[in-house]
């Protein structure tokens, strides 16, 4: 199925979000459907879900998202565990515990887990017990903020 791009998708929901307090921080096409991935400052459950997806039924549809062609139209939280993909992702957990996993060995490690303490465009810094680690961003595979189940 063809749908339009992601990003203009994804742009005119965040026009309708924004008021919400909810930020889409991603938008996927697989097969018929679009799923739209959604968070809030305080987290995401399915009241917010539903409240969401209500409120750009109408709309989307005006958008003609899959060029008239019939889609499901899903919105989901992004799960505990989705890889950073923004520059506020970075924001919101700077001073967090997070995960990074390497797509090589550095210092013999290919997961790594601290604070993270500061990033940029090009690197992200890692305070791993009282040690700073700098980590270039093309060598980091995947980096999402850790689980503790304690």
């Amino acid at each position: 199925m063809n749908f339009k791009p992601v990003e203009e998708i994804k742009n005119f929901m965040q026009a309708i979000a924004a008021p919400m307090g909810i930020e889409v921080v991603d938008v996927e096409t697989k097969g018929e459907n679009l799923t739209v991935f959604i968070e809030t400052e305080a987290g995401v459950d399915l009241d917010t879900c539903e409240k969401f997806h209500n409120a750009i039924m109408d709309p989307i549809d005006e958008l003609d998202p899959s060029y008239g062609a019939a889609y499901t139209l899903n919105v989901s939280s992004p799960g505990l565990d989705r890889p950073f993909k923004t520059e506020r992702d970075f924001q919101r957990n700077l001073g967090k515990e997070v995960e990074v996993k390497l797509y090589a060995p550095l210092k013999g490690k290919k997961f790594l887990q601290g604070v993270l303490a500061a990033f940029d465009a090009g690197s992200v810094t890692l305070d791993i017990g009282g040690t700073e680690e700098k980590i270039n961003r093309t060598k980091i595979a995947k980096i999402n903020k850790a689980i503790n189940f304690d």
